[in-house]
């Protein structure tokens, strides 16, 4: 089979070969952070699955290029598997994966903390932390043969206080933090740099899924000194793509705050 030339080393430091997981609108991060990559350059590959990987081929359509998408069930290990064969079919290394997965059952997010049932929490650390380590472990070869070391981003929610309705998702969130770090320890040796994008809150289709949604919103248009326009995915996709440039090279085990500085005030300010 006949593979794609090496692409060219990007002037800006940029990545020119990209997995990036979870696009399921033109809304989403994830479709975001496609975009600005291919409009520097890079070259994408998708991931979507089963009854929502119609949504991810309609996003797809969207980019500057319709780049091709991998069957990955997360929660599955044949998909996991198999992922890197599917890569290879394209390339021969990765210069970076985007983690933009994360999932919590209903009765697990929206206020019920105290109710929800074991196997709904076990559900919402798989799929929202425990995959950045499983994705990551499956395409581990190609990121170490990166000419120029590699990158791993994850898209974080910050996880330091309690939400209102965020529930076992901002539990998930916490873990997802803590693997990135472990991560990070085990995997800067051989070049790789693991690091999370802490993103305020945006209207996305997973957004719509959390109960109490209005009142973050309300909270951050209360607390953020810079603003923050719940409709704009563009400045944190800008600084996924930092983190996943070599300008990030002496970066990793971070979380990245791209919130209009929310996180870093202690009450609601005065307008």
């Amino acid at each position: 089979m006949s593979r794609q030339p090496p692409p060219s080393v990007h002037p800006d430091g940029s990545p020119s070969r990209l997995l990036v997981t979870g696009v399921l609108t033109k809304d989403s991060i994830a479709w975001e952070i496609a975009r600005q990559a291919q409009e520097a350059g890079a070259e994408v590959i998708l991931t979507g699955f089963g009854r929502t990987r119609r949504m991810t081929e309609r996003a797809a359509k969207h980019l500057p290029t319709p780049p091709p998408i991998i069957e990955l069930d997360v929660t599955s290990p044949a998909d996991l598997a198999a992922l890197r064969g599917e890569v290879e079919q394209h390339w021969d290394w990765l210069d970076g994966v985007v983690h933009a997965i994360a999932f919590a059952p209903s009765d697990a997010i929206g206020g019920d903390f105290l109710d929800t049932p074991v196997a709904s929490a076990a559900t919402a650390f798989e799929i929202s932390a425990f995959s950045l380590k499983a994705v990551t472990q499956a395409v581990l070869p190609l990121l170490e043969a990166a000419p120029r070391g590699a990158s791993v981003v994850g898209l974080d929610f910050d996880a330091s206080v309690a939400w209102p309705s965020y529930d076992w998702m901002g539990v998930s969130k916490a873990a997802l933090e803590s693997v990135s770090r472990y991560l990070a320890r085990d995997l800067g040796r051989r070049g790789i740099r693991v690091n999370l994008v802490a993103a305020g809150p945006l209207e996305t289709l997973a957004a719509g899924g959390i109960e109490g949604f209005h009142e973050l919103k309300d909270h951050w248009s209360r607390q953020a000194p810079l603003g923050w326009d719940v409709n704009d995915p563009g400045p944190v996709a800008t600084a996924a793509r930092f983190l996943l440039s070599s300008d990030a090279r002496g970066i990793t085990g971070s979380i990245l705050h791209v919130d209009g500085g929310a996180h870093a005030m202690g009450g609601s300010l005065v307008r």
